[in-house]
């Protein structure tokens, strides 16, 4: 029991496990040895899917009455890159000069330590008033189709609900204490497939270059600017990420040419709005014809589940905030911004927030945690898990 109430260990065994998506190697079987060890019931569920790799998952809950508060996380971190550019091992979980080194300690293993401490010094000196559950993949960094949207489903089949989640992703950005996020804005992606007549570049009246058609399309798309936000959100943004056409000849004008793009968009849209806004984008753009050779265009939408959200919950943004501002002194700013999170499919069944470590350092080659942080957000966890279950 003295070691489940150390953040800094249990993040170190977590790190410990390389596991890189989807490769569990351990890392749930440790959640689940602790969580067991705490008095909650664990299961593991594998999902599967066509042209995904299967992936493991768990959920433990302890308690049978509510209010029911779930903590949701990932054991899956990121690949390490060229680890030869790492100043400590990846996968080592290093101290050194007040900070624990190592791929996953913040994004998230450090956020699941600390929760699990957190549990463990509470329960140890308090009576559970209600019930605590673990909601936790390893698809985050993945594809996402056999994780946490998965596991909700099935936990919701069997007669799970929640009153609340706390998703323990790295929200701040400077220091602890900074932000809570309250929602996130949605995520739309497209392909659009243009499509030409092949040709040779010194006959181009012979041909129909899918290229001009695309400087076109990619000019539709991006002006004018989609909004200029809302009150509880940054302006919308559409990125265009790559242009394929997999010519290698100067000398031949290619045949097919595709875009694709991303959307991320504020309450001032549905997807259902925005896909007929893009749409209506692209119809207007005028073609180019020579004879019968006419260039064309069709648009796919990539799935991408999870909206546009906001979280409108007094009690429970209120309850995070005293415990945040009690532990640290700052009193957190209420954010939407950044990408997109596991929440978007947390919402659909009961409020969320989300609040975790500073994330300077997600992803990145020397990922690290500053000790002192850890043991704060145990303490700040802790402080909301008194605040929870006695309201």
């Amino acid at each position: 029991m003295l070691t489940l109430k150390d953040p800094v260990v249990l993040a170190q065994a977590l790190i410990r496990c390389p596991s890189v998506t989807p490769d569990e190697n351990g890392v749930l079987t440790q959640v689940q040895t602790w969580a067991k060890s705490l008095g909650f019931s664990v299961e593991r569920p594998v999902f599967t899917d066509k042209n995904t790799p299967d992936i493991e998952n768990l959920y433990a809950r302890v308690g049978k009455n509510g209010p029911h508060l779930a903590f949701a996380g990932h054991t899956d971190v990121v690949p390490v890159g060229d680890e030869k550019a790492w100043n400590f091992p990846p996968f080592e979980g290093t101290i050194k000069d007040d900070k624990l080194y190592g791929r996953g300690a913040v994004d998230m293993k450090g956020g699941i330590a600390c929760f699990i401490a957190a549990v463990a010094r509470y329960l140890e000196k308090n009576p559970l008033k209600g019930s605590l559950s673990l909601l936790i993949t390893n698809d985050e960094e993945g594809p996402g189709i056999n994780g946490t949207i998965k596991l909700l489903k099935w936990a919701a089949d069997k007669g799970e609900k929640w009153d609340a989640t706390i998703v323990g992703e790295p929200t701040n950005p400077n220091n602890l204490g900074d932000m809570i996020k309250i929602g996130r804005r949605g995520s739309l992606s497209g392909v659009i497939t243009v499509t030409g007549h092949q040709g040779h570049v010194a006959y181009p009246k012979r041909a129909a270059n899918p290229i001009n058609l695309v400087i076109k399309l990619c000019e539709a798309l991006k002006n004018p600017v989609l909004d200029k936000g809302s009150e509880n959100f940054e302006p919308s943004n559409l990125e265009i990420t790559t242009i394929d056409t997999g010519n290698t000849a100067t000398n031949v004008i290619p045949q097919h040419s595709v875009i694709r793009f991303n959307v991320r968009y504020n309450d001032n849209w549905t997807a259902e709005t925005l896909k007929q806004e893009i749409k209506k984008r692209l119809d207007s753009v005028k073609l180019e014809t020579k004879g019968s050779l006419v260039p064309t265009f069709k648009i796919d939408w990539v799935i991408s589940p999870g909206g546009v959200f906001l979280t409108k919950n007094d009690e429970l943004v209120g309850c995070l905030s005293n415990a945040i501002k009690t532990v640290t002194g700052r009193t957190p700013e209420l954010s939407t911004s950044g990408g997109t999170s596991d929440a978007r499919f947390i919402k659909d069944y009961c409020p969320v927030v989300e609040f975790g470590l500073v994330g300077k350092t997600m992803h990145m080659v020397d990922e690290c945690v500053a000790i002192d942080d850890l043991e704060k957000l145990t303490k700040i966890y802790e402080n909301f898990l008194a605040t929870f279950f006695n309201t």
